[in-house]
């Protein structure tokens, strides 16, 4: 997958139209957002798989919440979504661009959504 940088103009756009379930979770995962655990997990299925950018699993809620919560706490960064792409009504690809105070201060984090009656049912997590 090629990811474009500097951000697709486009994106910003395209991002207001990703379904509700991701758009709660981008909301939430952003550092600038005050997260909350009940509107988080509002946009996961019950039996949801989350795999991080370390290749860890989480499945279920209560895995996803103890995952979220040991995240990204120790670091400052700004989120900016730089491409958005969709496959299907249940495949989505979104890449969020980071610069902050973490090692190196600039990644690309790809998150691709599999979606299945409007809620998450997988998250894949990848630099």
């Amino acid at each position: 997958m090629t990811i474009q940088h500097p951000s697709d103009p486009t994106a910003a756009d395209m991002a207001k139209h990703l379904p509700r379930a991701i758009m709660r979770y981008l909301r939430e995962a952003d550092p600038q957002h005050k997260a909350n655990a009940h509107d988080l997990l509002a946009a996961f299925a019950p039996d949801a798989t989350v795999i991080d950018d370390d290749g860890r699993t989480y499945t279920g809620h209560d895995e996803i919440l103890r995952w979220r919560a040991s995240e990204g706490t120790e670091y400052t960064y700004t989120v900016e979504v730089s491409h958005v792409e969709k496959f299907d009504d249940t495949h989505y690809v979104v890449t969020n661009h980071l610069e902050g105070d973490f090692p190196g201060g600039v990644v690309d984090i790809i998150y691709r959504f599999t979606l299945a009656d409007g809620l998450i049912t997988k998250l894949e997590i990848a630099p």
